[in-house]
């Protein structure tokens, strides 16, 4: 799968495609700003998904993007934005504009890798005990384990919260995204990574939600699957 880094700083732009490589088997292209990204999409280039920074000269992140989304022949393109920047305002243009994600620098292969897994379906539960090298009845234990996770974070992450304890909200976000990722909960991974981007109570609340839909959903094909 092609994946498309845009950033005008050559250092950032490097470390993100070591990182991305890192992640897979990837054929890793390159846009030294939004303009060159943008001549290399309207060219044709139809990459399985872009990485962008948000400050750029000539044409910035938020201009590509909005560009993007007007072209109906790239208008579903997962499109991730990368900054340093992490407040509210941000966040909330990058959403309004359709970003398909939200990464802050610096970078961590573990932000990254959500965002690339989610261009895959989520694992059926027989594929992920495979992987796992469990049974389906151990897959079951497992996700009983997540789904109680999950039901105990909403209280204390929104009481984290309150009292501005980020880094409590953070770490149990972590937490939940790894849980996540072991079982091939790809769309749910990369819920959470968003919102460890920007942990605001709305953004982790509807992370959280997104996560457990998809273990009640993963368990009720787990119970389909058993023998009658």
């Amino acid at each position: 799968m092609q994946v498309l880094v845009v950033d005008d700083d050559v250092v950032s732009r490097m470390m993100l495609m070591h990182l991305v490589d890192s992640c897979g088997r990837y054929d890793i292209l390159e846009a030294e700003d939004g303009a060159d990204a943008w001549r290399q999409l309207d060219a044709g280039l139809r990459p399985g998904i872009v990485f962008c920074d948000l400050r750029m000269p000539r044409l910035s992140g938020t201009e590509l993007l909005a560009r993007v989304r007007a072209r109906p022949d790239l208008a579903d393109l997962p499109f991730v934005l990368v900054s340093a920047a992490n407040d509210g305002a941000t966040i909330d243009e990058a959403d309004a504009l359709g970003a398909s994600g939200y990464v802050v620098k610096p970078f961590r292969i573990e932000n990254l890798r959500p965002h690339l897994m989610a261009l895959d379906a989520d694992e059926t539960p027989a594929a992920s005990a495979r992987r796992l090298g469990i049974d389906t009845a151990r897959l079951g234990l497992y996700l009983g384990g997540l789904e109680r996770q999950l039901n105990e974070a909403a209280a204390a992450v929104e009481r984290a919260l309150a009292t501005g304890d980020t880094v409590a909200v953070l770490e149990r976000l972590r937490r939940l995204r790894e849980g996540c990722v072991t079982l091939g909960l790809h769309g749910a991974a990369t819920a959470l990574a968003r919102a460890e981007a920007a942990p605001q109570a709305g953004s982790v609340a509807a992370a959280l939600d997104v996560a457990r839909v998809a273990v009640a959903a993963q368990a009720e094909a787990l119970r389909g699957a058993a023998p009658g």
